[in-house]
């Protein structure tokens, strides 16, 4: 066993590239090696901005040897009876690759056949490392790939080095005009003379010594750990964000955070205002005291070691200050102004060709949003969230936000408090947009889960009108990404509202935009958040099985349908959940299969019709676990359907459904579709695999 290095030198690769790359190369690496037969140990990942590098510590020298079999004529057609090979024989021999003599008889259903057993040693990984290793370097997936030169390879950024090594071999080849070798760099500024890389084993310690962090983790906490030095050095600690955290420590090769401050007038700004500012142009951290508040001071992370700090500290300063005194002047500015202006200006803003401008969408929303503000299930105040979300995307046209995206609605609250608007009116200006993110915060109030329904179901409801469905990776209005806000709001505030009654009003508000057929859409959007409801499910551990048996009765009721499927699934730790689920799944399938044929009776159950005891006994057991189950809670309901199954066994056992009188047929029917309909309420048992 060898120990493997590939490094792939580059121009600064974007922060956001990195990691996703590494995972891919790692993936391309382990798939290729195991489908070449080559053993080998997990694949680690190293990389910074100049360098994507992967290494196995235990790669096979060769790969594993193989022993194929070819199974050819009949033994009848390719020997004579003197048992000498005939034309057919020596034919195969030579397909095979083998001497005739060494060809083999073997015994077949179809009687006696030729078969030729061939041993392939296999090659030396050195060769076929030579050939997979340029394939793998082009199909690293990028966001964005670019060429340079006159060359037809594609990368994120120009490549200028490649290192390959099989232990302290060199693998020969050339990839876009760069051929392998030992040699990489160091550190840009602080240690740009070449590296010659002995073995894989020298490749993390030999470009620490050059002031290169190549394992990302150990990156990260020094970039961490320097931004809490640096933050309790100028007297308060930097506030938590991990994802900055992230982006920083893929954004340079050797961690050098330093602090430093601006003046405490620019504290008259919003702190999202000042923090946004810093975290979105600077990548700084901004700095809090131990009460939570923000100071005027910040965290810069450079990329090389410096001897005066103070120094660099000072041109840090220079470059915020511009951005901060940037901030306060748009916020100023926008202070002066109307809300109620800005609402008029959104007029002048496309939201979607066929779907209008963004006043347009406003004014669906404000609609939407005092429906469902009104129903008993969210019980808020309709006149509250109609007017939130009147100046829900008011700020879009402000001056800070046009500058600073990000801070969508959180200027809305902010110029809403300004306003003198209702405290819960400008919270839910804010919160409309969540979640932002999957496992993001709700909104808090009833007026926020009102706008923030409002506004995803109109962007569904609205694109589906017009034909813009998600296909694929296709998703440009992040329909799948609001959808599952909407179920999240509903599942997680127990608003037991009925989806298809939502969905019919926002298809009612954008029918004079729609261009698709609206009783077919309606079905659309419907299915959407039904796969939407059962990826979540599943992401929460539940059996596919029962997710779709549960959701093939309906998804209207959210809640309600998440109980069901966690009732079902509480079944099945029950001991007898086998024998339990072959009855209820037996049932199902004969209702459903008398259904189908249209024989089905539609009548009450007639006891002078009973020819058997059990029959009797079931009917009873069916009428006292009725009466028992209302007013229960799912997990309990569900419990006591459960015990009809004795009396059901019985049943199939002493008689025959499908009698041949028709009465007797369908008055049996008519009992089973009443034990059906019971647990028919929470899943389709049918679809149930047992």
């Amino acid at each position: 066993m060898e120990s493997l290095l590939l490094e792939i030198g580059s121009e600064e690769i974007p922060a956001g590239y990195i990691v996703p790359a590494l995972e891919a190369l790692a993936r391309a690496l382990d798939t290729k090696l195991e489908a070449a037969r080559i053993a080998h140990s997990k694949p680690r990942t190293y990389g910074t901005p100049r360098r994507l590098a992967i290494i196995l510590d235990e790669v096979a020298d060769r790969q594993e040897s193989v022993v194929t079999e070819m199974i050819g004529p009949p033994k009848s057609v390719a020997f004579d009876d003197a048992g000498k090979p005939k034309v057919p024989a020596v034919k195969f021999a030579e397909k095979a690759g083998v001497a005739v003599e060494e060809l083999t008889f073997q015994e077949t259903e179809k009687g006696v056949y030729l078969c030729a057993k061939k041993q392939d040693e296999g090659r030396d990984t050195l060769s076929i490392l030579q050939e997979l290793l340029p394939e793998i370097i082009s199909h690293i997936p990028f966001p964005k790939s670019m060429r340079w030169a006159a060359l037809t390879g594609t990368f994120a950024r120009p490549v200028f080095s490649l290192v390959a090594l099989l232990g302290n071999e060199i693998i020969p080849f050339a990839w876009n005009g760069v051929t392998s070798g030992r040699q990489t760099r160091g550190h840009f500024f602080m240690a740009p003379d070449p590296i010659d890389i002995q073995a894989p084993g020298d490749y993390v310690a030999a470009l620490v010594k050059a002031k290169v962090i190549v394992d990302i983790p150990t990156r990260r906490k020094m970039v961490k750990e320097g931004v809490e030095a640096a933050a309790k050095s100028l007297g308060g600690e930097a506030i938590e964000d991990e994802e900055l955290v992230d982006i920083v420590t893929n954004l340079l090769e050797y961690p050098a955070p330093v602090g430093g401050r601006f003046e405490t007038g620019f504290l008259e700004v919003p702190d999202k205002v000042l923090i946004t500012a810093m975290r979105e142009h600077q990548k700084y951290f901004a700095i809090q005291d131990n009460e939570g508040k923000l100071m005027p001071c910040f965290v810069a992370v450079n990329n090389t070691q410096c001897k005066d700090p103070q120094l660099v500290a000072t041109g840090h300063e220079r470059v915020l200050r511009a951005r901060l005194s940037d901030a306060k002047f748009f916020f100023d500015v926008d202070k002066k102004q109307s809300m109620e202006d800005w609402v008029t200006r959104l007029e002048g803003i496309l939201f979607q060709k066929k779907l209008g401008t963004v006043r347009e969408k406003v004014a669906r929303v404000e609609e939407m949003a005092r429906f469902l503000a009104g129903t008993p299930e969210i019980g808020g105040d309709p006149e509250k969230a109609l007017q939130a979300a009147h100046f829900s995307k008011a700020d879009l046209v402000s001056g800070l936000v046009v500058e600073f995206t990000k801070l969508q609605g959180v200027m809305g609250k902010a110029y809403a408090n300004l306003a003198g608007l209702d405290k819960e009116v400008a919270s839910a200006v804010e919160e409309h947009y969540l979640p932002a993110y999957s496992g993001g915060p709700l909104p808090q109030t009833k007026t926020g889960d009102a706008v923030a329904i409002a506004d995803k179901m109109d962007s569904l409801c609205g694109c589906f009108a017009v034909g813009l469905i998600p296909s694929g990776n296709r998703d440009p209005y992040a329909l799948r990404r609001q959808a599952i806000g909407v179920i999240r709001i509903f599942q997680e505030k127990g608003y037991a509202l009925s989806l298809g009654a939502v969905v019919d009003k926002g298809l009612e508000l954008v029918k004079d935009k729609a261009t698709e057929d609206l009783s077919e859409t309606r079905e659309k959007v419907i299915s959407f958040m039904a796969d939407r409801l059962a990826h979540m499910l599943a992401e929460q551990g539940f059996s596919k099985d029962v997710i779709q048996a549960a959701i093939a009765i309906s998804c209207d009721d959210i809640p309600y349908l998440w109980q069901r499927v966690a009732a079902v699934e509480k079944l099945k730790t029950l001991p007898d959940y086998e024998a339990l689920a072959q009855t209820f799944k037996r049932v199902a399938n004969i209702i459903k299969q008398a259904a189908e044929k249209g024989a089905l009776p539609e009548k009450n159950v007639d006891p002078s019709l009973f020819e058997k005891d059990c029959e009797q006994a079931l009917l009873d057991a069916f009428k006292a676990t009725e009466e028992k189950i209302n007013g229960l809670g799912v997990d309990e309901a569900l419990l006591e359907i459960a015990k009809l199954r004795p009396a059901v066994d019985v049943f199939f056992v002493d008689v025959m459904v499908m009698a041949e009188d028709e009465k007797v047929r369908e008055n049996r029917l008519a009992l089973l579709a009443g034990i059906a309909g019971l647990f028919g309420r929470f899943a389709d048992f049918s679809r149930i695999s047992t």
